[in-house]
């Protein structure tokens, strides 16, 4: 993993932690070293992100946002589409998720808030080898998806059904939606 790469992980982590998350306890999950952890720390500060040190761990000083989970279905075509209409909206996708037959969950963190980061995302992906996690499950995906409030995410809803990217969510699917 690279360091950006490594600074995604560590703001997701803290993001939805219920409690401060410590230094050492970052670093364990990332594979890197406490001070290491100070430094990533250090730079998303400069980021802007408003990451505060505790007595008990970090912990970001964001105002709480609504999430939901969204299952969608689209080609990689489709794919700048889908993520600008749900930041044109108002909303982030902060992660990107498969449920492999095979391999199981596997998910990574994105942390896309506008059309910027949606513009980086998709020259990463022009520029690499790899293609998205979609693409291991003939299309299907899921992201949380946050917003200042219910509402936001209700249009995102609607807006993603009426380019038809949005799929349903099976049971068992909805049951480990509210398990979290």
């Amino acid at each position: 993993m690279n360091g950006a790469a490594r600074r995604k992980h560590i703001l997701t982590m803290i993001r939805e932690a219920p409690r401060p998350i410590s230094g050492g306890a970052l670093g364990r999950e990332t594979g890197v070293s406490r001070q290491v952890v100070v430094q990533d720390i250090a730079l998303l500060r400069t980021e802007g992100y408003p990451i505060v040190a505790t007595a008990r761990g970090y912990i970001l000083n964001e105002p709480k946002q609504a999430v939901r989970l969204f299952k969608v279905h689209h080609t990689n075509e489709q794919t700048e589409e889908e993520l600008t209409t749900i930041v044109d909206l108002g909303g982030s996708i902060l992660d990107v998720m498969v449920n492999h037959r095979i391999y199981g969950k596997i998910s990574a963190p994105l942390n896309i808030k506008n059309r910027r980061d949606v513009q980086l995302f998709m020259n990463d992906l022009r520029a690499g080898k790899s293609t998205p996690l979609l693409n291991v499950t003939s299309g299907y995906h899921f992201h949380h998806i946050c917003a200042g409030q219910e509402e936001i995410l209700d249009e995102i809803e609607e807006a993603l059904e009426e380019k038809h990217f949005l799929s349903e969510l099976l049971p068992y699917e909805r049951e480990a939606a509210a398990e979290g």
